[in-house]
Formats: structure tokens, sequence, C-alpha cells
């Protein structure tokens, strides 16, 4: 089973929203005067972190899909091999 390349996605997306989250939370409010008062970091980060979540989901419902299509063949292969 190869590497799904939405999992290395999700997991930079993530990083870079929670980032992205922490300074739009930790920042001074006067830095958003510019942008009429809207919180650009914030607001994006959760974005990202959304975007990298609905990636990792991705990753990992293909993953148990995968994974359960290997369980069902295996059982398939023993059922054909006759019992003596």
């Amino acid at each position: 089973m190869g590497l799904d390349i939405r999992l290395p996605i999700g997991l930079m997306f993530s990083i870079f929203g929670i980032l992205l989250v922490g300074y739009g939370l930790m920042s001074d409010p006067t830095l958003y005067q510019r942008s009429l008062n809207i919180n650009v970091n914030l607001w994006w980060g959760l974005v990202l972190l959304g975007f990298g979540a609905v990636m990792f989901g991705l990753a990992r419902r293909q993953i148990r899909a995968a994974q359960n299509a290997e369980g069902n063949s295996s059982d398939k292969s023993q059922e054909k091999i006759p019992s003596q």
C-alpha cells in the first residue's frame, strides 16, 4: 500500500492552520485596522485548519477502505480452499 498524498497535505495544512490561528489569537487587535477590524489571520487559519482536516479525513477513509478490501480478499481466498 502506497502513501496517499492527502495524508501529508492534510498534516501540512493543519499545522499551518494551527500556527495562523495561534498568531491571530495572540496578535494585537490594532494590527487589523487596515482590514476593517477583521482578524484575517484567525479566519484564514481556521480555513486552512478545516481544509487540512478534510484532507486528513479523506486519507483515513481511503486507508480504511483499503484495509477492508484487503480483509475481504483474504476471506474469499480462504473460502476457495477445499477442506480435506
